[in-house]
């Protein structure tokens, strides 16, 4: 009697030889395993994208200010308050992305069907104040960074960058977008090589990741406030959810999905601490404070030398382009899902008018913000981070209380862990925007 898998001995075989099928079988399963892996790595390309770009955006001229402040002022003492943002961006990125994912809406379609027109308003008009002045500190980088490099007024480089990014993004498809946005991010490499090669203090690097210190003063809590207000900012929120559902992801991405969430937060935590290291090691070192854009090229000296200025002007105006073309965006997506309007990058203007008004508008009111005389461009990249703190208290709630609920995502929905965890991060945003509220009164 045959064994099991004998069945295609030829008779006469030496019952000693090897069978066919088991010699190739290594083979196979090898072969089968690099498939397994280019197939897996193919998957993980194509779902890139909505983290990676939520993420590095928020490494933008606003958040580079911030950042550049948080170490010109304090040094690496602050780092801390960094670790513990990009610990709440990565957090609440996950949930607005699988939010998307499963349900295929985004936030403000989702809140407007679960909690109705009166809420909906609330949030929407958090969501675009919030982006508003995130759009205008996107566009004094561009004033500050040309300045920087050329001398070019505001009233000749904001128009045209306005122009260049609203032409991108309204006449190009959506995979064309996505690959010259993605392109742009490239710049922020400037700064991680710049912090190295500042000769830092590594050990008070480290403690300062770690060791919480606060100085119970306005201003350094002003600082930590933005800071938290540029990492986790309202407008990537929407952004992630609305992005995921444009580009088509379903729940058999989730898993690639979510490499690309964690990379781009983690990334972020990593350049915006390299920017406060650069400043740390250099201006706060020499007693120097950021009052205007040139400032913050000094930290830039180690690689560049004389060229500093010129590296850092390249950097700003990278980084604004990437976000002035993504905030915008992330504005134009939730009008569009308030109002049960098509928010599809595919569409044509004239398929989704008040989606691509909603960005044209946006976009026009910063421009005409930025460009009134006398606009102090650094208060602006940096205030308006405070702002974003603040008006997450009325977006943090609803992502969380949508991503609890059964009846919103079924088998989806977050556990007791991530539940815990969303609390305790509304609630030191919570925290650190009652104190500043104090420290500004008294």
């Amino acid at each position: 009697m045959a064994a099991p898998g004998d069945e295609t001995r030829h008779q006469g075989d030496h019952p000693k030889m090897p069978r066919p099928h088991l010699v190739v079988r290594g083979p196979h399963r090898a072969l089968s395993r690099l498939r397994g892996r280019r197939a897996g790595l193919l998957a993980l390309v194509a779902v890139l994208g909505p983290g990676l770009l939520a993420g590095l955006s928020d490494d933008d001229p606003a958040g580079i200010t911030t950042y550049s402040i948080l170490g010109a002022d304090y040094g690496y003492r602050l780092l801390w308050v960094l670790t513990l943002s990009t610990v709440a961006l990565i957090v609440f990125h996950d949930l607005a992305a699988r939010m998307g994912v499963v349900t295929g809406k985004g936030l403000m379609r989702l809140v407007y069907e679960r909690y109705g027109t009166r809420w909906t308003r609330v949030a929407l008009t958090a969501l675009v104040a919030a982006n508003v002045g995130t759009i205008c500190a996107e566009f004094a980088g561009v004033a500050a960074g040309m300045q920087v490099l050329t001398g070019t007024s505001r009233y000749v480089s904001v128009p045209l960058a306005a122009a260049a990014v609203s032409v991108l993004v309204l006449k190009g498809s959506f995979r064309r977008v996505e690959h010259v946005l993605l392109a742009l991010s490239a710049i922020f490499v400037t700064y991680i090589i710049s912090g190295l090669l500042a000769h830092p203090d590594w050990g008070a690097t480290a403690k300062g990741l770690v060791v919480p210190s606060m100085p119970l003063t306005r201003d350094g809590v002003l600082v930590a406030v933005a800071t938290i207000g540029t990492t986790l900012a309202p407008w990537g929120l929407a952004f992630i959810q609305s992005y995921a559902v444009d580009k088509r992801l379903t729940v058999k991405d989730l898993r690639y999905e979510r490499v690309d969430v964690i990379t781009g937060a983690v990334l972020t935590g990593i350049i915006g601490a390299f920017i406060v290291i650069g400043c740390a090691a250099t201006l706060h070192k020499q007693g120097q404070h950021i009052d205007d854009a040139s400032d913050a090229a000094v930290a830039l000296q180690p690689l560049a030398g004389s060229a500093a200025t010129t590296l850092f002007g390249l950097g700003l105006v990278g980084a604004a382009l990437l976000a002035a073309a993504i905030v915008p965006l992330s504005t134009a997506y939730s009008v569009a899902e308030a109002f049960d309007k098509n928010s599809d990058l595919n569409d044509s203007p004239g398929e989704a008018p008040l989606f691509y008004g909603a960005y044209a508008g946006c976009a026009l009111v910063a421009v005409t913000l930025v460009l009134i005389p006398g606009a102090p461009l650094i208060p602006i990249l940096f205030l308006t981070q405070a702002l974003n703190a603040v008006l997450l208290l009325a977006i943090l709630p609803f992502l969380r209380a949508l991503a609890r609920d059964p009846a919103v995502m079924g088998n989806y929905r977050i556990g007791p862990a991530t539940s815990a965890a969303t609390a305790l991060i509304i609630a030191l945003v919570g925290i650190s925007v009652v104190a500043l509220g104090v420290l500004s009164i008294v």
